[in-house]
């Protein structure tokens, strides 16, 4: 996977780095440093071979790494608040949500294998590098998880307009909170699973918020934090 951007270079294990291209005007010799302390090869390059390489802000740093190891579900049931994202289309709100999940110290995030992002090098890049540090699992099929995660002790709620004001809920130690698409929001038959449904209070006129918006408004005030 090819990656880019200083701060995703430095978070991530430099076992999963193959090779990094650096432009030679870069001034940051902490990437220099950590590249030599940790013996990844690397080349220093003219910024347009670098352009030609990625179009996005790659801030004089390019470098391929493995693909992401994703995580089995049973690596996931000690945790005591996880993330299901129903079929998230957009790698920019993924890597925003991701974001968010490190800063407020929850690690698991369940993804759908089929019809849906994956971690790559934009989900990377959104997330400055904290995908690393995460432990994300795709799974087959949402509501057999979400009956598993049940049997583990996991309470569910899913987050949809017409749920019940997040104010005017109590929340469980273990949970789940599931998250939709950007456009069609959660499955009805997963809705049907959940235990509850909650929604982000609205006083304006506008009467949604962006999905990575959303999920971290819900995910401080669950943890209230």
């Amino acid at each position: 996977m090819l990656s880019y951007g200083k701060n995703v270079l430095l978070t991530t294990n430099p076992k999963n780095i193959k090779k990094a291209y650096i432009s030679s005007s870069l001034k940051d010799k902490n990437i220099i440093n950590f590249l030599e302390k940790n013996h990844i090869h690397y080349e220093l390059l003219p910024t347009k071979v670098l352009n030609s390489k990625c179009h996005e802000n790659h801030q004089g740093v390019l470098f391929i790494r493995e693909d992401y190891n994703y995580y089995p579900l049973e690596e996931l049931y000690d945790e005591q608040f996880l993330i299901i994202l129903d079929h998230l289309e957009d790698p920019h709100n993924f890597g925003a949500i991701l974001r968010t999940c490190e800063a407020s110290g929850i690690k698991g995030i369940i993804i759908p294998k089929d019809r849906s992002v994956s971690v790559n090098e934009t989900v990377m890049k959104t997330s400055v590098g904290t995908a690393e540090l995460l432990k994300i699992c795709k799974v087959t099929n949402i509501i057999d998880t979400i009956k598993k995660l049940k049997k583990h002790g996991f309470f569910i709620y899913g987050s949809q307009m017409d749920g019940t004001d997040y104010n005017n809920c109590s929340y469980s130690d273990k949970k789940v909170l599931i998250v939709g698409n950007e456009g069609k929001g959660i499955h009805q038959s997963v809705l049907q699973n959940c235990d509850e449904i909650l929604k982000v209070p609205m006083k304006g006129q506008v009467n949604s918020l962006n999905v990575s918006v959303a999920t971290a408004l819900l995910i401080y005030k669950m943890e209230d934090l």
